[in-house]
């Protein structure tokens, strides 16, 4: 049986928004595990930031400048880990923003838009361009950052919900098209995680951070918000040769959130 430390010896991961939160603390433990990345991000200083924790880590590592609303670009960083590597094992289509608490009605079309460019069209180009190289391999395993906005409702968060519903729509969709051919297909479904997203997106300016964290987490029957480490465990585990069974699911970690 594998040893956990060393799950992923070998295994080629390509990881979207890297640069930052759950994307930068995958990257280390992937490369802690013993893969070899492909880490792209629209932030290049700090995607070379994750890149040289990676490396120290053990890993060999490759990076491309990627803005996932662009299927050219998305593309190039699938191919970037074709032509350096020669295969892709894993792929984390995990690059995504959020916005700030806003109701449906006074949502602008630039906002939903932007939402659905990135959280949406980012996902689609990745599975376009990664499900070809991995049937052809025969095996390969695709895992897609969605939300518990994804499963729920989200007042406040419409055009955010919207995306990530369509998130897992479009996860369930390939899981169904690719598992004769080897692949699996997940979605990781967090409520609110420690990551500068929510930081920066997510916690009113008006308040200092204890507070409006703990605005956030009242639903939530733990009281807290999550760690980019819980998450990202998670996704190991998915990800994990081991777990071989799965595909077409959308994993929720959420505190409790979503049990009342």
């Amino acid at each position: 049986m594998m040893t956990e430390a060393r799950r992923f010896q070998g295994k080629v991961v390509l990881i979207t928004g890297a640069a930052s939160g759950f994307g930068r603390r995958a990257a280390e433990r992937f490369a802690g595990e013993g893969a070899n990345l492909v880490l792209g991000d629209i932030q290049d200083h700090a995607l070379e930031v994750t890149a040289e924790m990676a490396r120290k880590a053990g890993a060999k590592v490759v990076t491309r400048v990627t803005n996932v609303t662009s299927a050219a670009a998305v593309e190039a960083l699938v191919r970037a880990a074709v032509e350096t590597f020669g295969r892709l094992d894993i792929a984390l289509n995990n690059a995504g923003i959020a916005h700030g608490s806003v109701k449906i009605q006074d949502t602008d079309d630039a906002l939903m838009r932007k939402m659905l460019d990135v959280n949406v069209m980012g996902v689609f180009h990745g599975l376009k361009a990664q499900i070809p190289v991995m049937e052809k391999q025969g095996s390969g395993v695709i895992l897609n950052t969605a939300s518990v906005a994804g499963i729920t409702g989200a007042p406040l968060l419409g055009a955010y919900a919207a995306a990530k519903h369509a998130v897992i729509g479009l996860t369930k969709t390939a899981a169904a098209e690719t598992a004769r051919k080897g692949v699996r297909v997940n979605a990781i479904c967090p409520a609110f995680a420690e990551t500068p997203m929510l930081t920066d997106a997510l916690i009113h300016k008006d308040a200092s951070k204890e507070e409006a964290l703990a605005r956030l987490v009242q639903a939530v029957p733990m009281r807290r918000p999550g760690t980019a480490d819980e998450i990202v465990q998670a996704m190991l585990w998915i990800c994990s040769p081991e777990n071989s069974f799965m595909t077409g699911h959308a994993l929720v970690l959420d505190g409790g959130l979503t049990a009342l």
